[in-house]
């Protein structure tokens, strides 16, 4: 989370386009045994992103996992669900330590084995990562602060609360206030302490029992005739929402849900704003995803996509992608109107966070077929290349893998396929400033065009276009020296 927020400029209510659709790609992988080694890029890529490299990150989501899955419980619709997706997990841990070189049993049996030369017991000097850096004390609950350093929340909120807006230790200017909790660390600390038999004091705060308490009056509170009462009562929602699973599940069980949805509309922006963004919040459990949907959020939240303030706008965008990840709700936002502002928003002269949101969302929702033809409709095939042409906006892997998408539907096809699109390509591909992702990408939407329509294909190889796919064939990653393959051997048919 840390590394996200810091690479996303403390963007703390969206999810990463790019993680998102490796994770896809793995996730489908994962069921064809052929291919299991086929993306070892693609995993190496989300080990890195996901801060699963390291023994002792490997052995905090090892025991993490444990925990979910000791906790599930057995039986029902819910239970099974779970219990898929936590085999999803188990299976790429184990890949993650089969590239990070860690040789251990499955999560699911037995105890963690790890390489003795790595396990080796160090003395009780408690490492310093654990120590808050403002009481030097062992940390209980870490949480980062806006420059990226971790202190024991006490401690910096006692920090915050006198005034002061700088990082205590790198007297660097905080941007935000907010606090985001360490779990990584916390997992790490608590491992740490097990092992050694220190005793952790615990430390959890009368404010945040008295916080979670407050929650069924603050969801009163947001159907309170009285204006003021729900603009503070959805902003104090918006976050709790963010902080744990636990608030988060108490807000919908005490309808908290219905009562955000009735916000939707109420005129003040900022009310707005702050309800989308606790619905975003909340749509993190699919239980709520479907709760949100049933409840007829869609068409609103798509109303303030078209008209709410920009940051509302780009969370209605994360909402609509978060909403998307069922299908069901797929199909919902297309036929609702959804991909229109969202292409709007890819295409306004927004900021790039904004337009990262939209391309989240609009990736997820071609993945319905119906939603291809409405996405071209909608203007999707110029937008997404004046995306490309912006060299600033770093966003062409989003586009040409939208692109790939739309290229498996006839109608959506017939508008990619110009010979000056396949020129746009090529020149992807043979540029040597092209990042490895680029020219996979520009390599996949060129093999499905060429395959449906030979003509196209012809037309970028004349380009000399031979040496380049020979030489992504033997240096590119996996992905792309199998579509560099497909690609020579097409041509040799031709």
């Amino acid at each position: 989370m840390n590394a996200q927020l810091m690479r996303c400029k403390k963007r703390t209510d969206t999810q990463d386009m790019e993680l998102s659709m490796d994770l896809m790609v793995i996730l489908q992988l994962q069921n064809k045994e052929e291919e299991r080694n086929a993306d070892r890029a693609i995993l190496e890529r989300l080990a890195k992103k996901l801060e699963l490299q390291s023994l002792a990150e490997l052995r905090a989501e090892t025991m993490a996992i444990k925990k979910l899955i000791n906790n599930s419980g057995s039986g029902g619709q819910q239970q099974q669900q779970l219990a898929d997706s936590t085999r999803q997990m188990v299976d790429l841990l184990n890949r993650f330590k089969e590239i990070a070189g860690v040789d251990e049993k499955d999560v699911l049996g037995g105890e963690v084995s790890m390489p003795k030369s790595l396990d080796k017991c160090p003395s009780l000097m408690i490492p310093n990562d654990f120590l808050c850096p403002i009481t030097l004390e062992i940390m209980t609950d870490p949480v980062i602060v806006a420059s990226g350093q971790t202190y024991e929340r006490r401690s910096i909120q006692k920090w915050l609360d006198s005034g002061e807006r700088t990082c205590p230790k790198s007297r660097q200017p905080l941007a935000h206030l907010s606090l985001a909790p360490n779990y990584a660390l916390k997992n790490l600390i608590l491992q740490w302490c097990d092992k050694h038999m220190v005793e952790l004091q615990k430390r959890e705060t009368e404010e945040h029992k008295a916080e979670a308490e407050d929650i069924p009056s603050l969801v009163e509170g947001m159907s309170s005739i009285h204006p003021d009462v729900q603009r503070k009562a959805v902003k104090k929602i918006r976050r709790l929402s963010k902080e744990c699973p636990e608030n988060r599940t108490l807000i919908a069980d005490t309808g908290g849900i219905p009562a955000l949805i009735g916000l939707l509309a109420c005129p003040d922006k900022k009310v707005q704003e702050n309800t989308v963004t606790s619905l975003l919040n909340l749509s993190i459990d699919d239980k709520n995803k479907v709760l949100i949907a049933r409840g007829g959020a869609i068409p609103l939240v798509i109303e303030i996509l078209r008209n709410g303030t920009p940051e509302a706008q780009e969370n209605s965008a994360a909402t609509l992608f978060s909403l998307s990840m069922l299908d069901e709700n797929k199909a919902a936002i297309g036929s609702l109107g959804g991909l229109a502002p969202l292409v709007e928003l890819l295409r306004s002269s927004g900021t790039a966070r904004g337009k990262k949101d939209a391309a989240t969302a609009i990736f997820n929702l071609v993945l319905c077929p119906q939603n291809k033809a409405r996405a071209t409709q909608a203007g999707i095939v110029p937008a997404l290349l004046k995306v490309m042409d912006d060299k600033a906006l770093g966003m062409v892997d989003e586009a040409l893998s939208i692109f790939l998408l739309l290229a498996s539907h006839a109608a959506c096809r017939a508008e990619i396929g110009t010979t000056a699109f396949v020129e746009k390509l090529v020149r992807l591909i043979k540029d040597g400033n092209s990042t490895p992702k680029n020219k996979e990408c520009a390599l996949s939407v060129l093999l499905e065009l060429g395959t449906n329509n030979r003509p196209l294909l012809v037309h970028g190889l004349r380009f000399g276009l031979h040496e380049d796919l020979s030489k992504i064939a033997k240096n590119g990653t996996s992905r792309a020296q199998r579509k560099a393959n497909s690609l020579i051997q097409l041509a040799r048919k031709l």
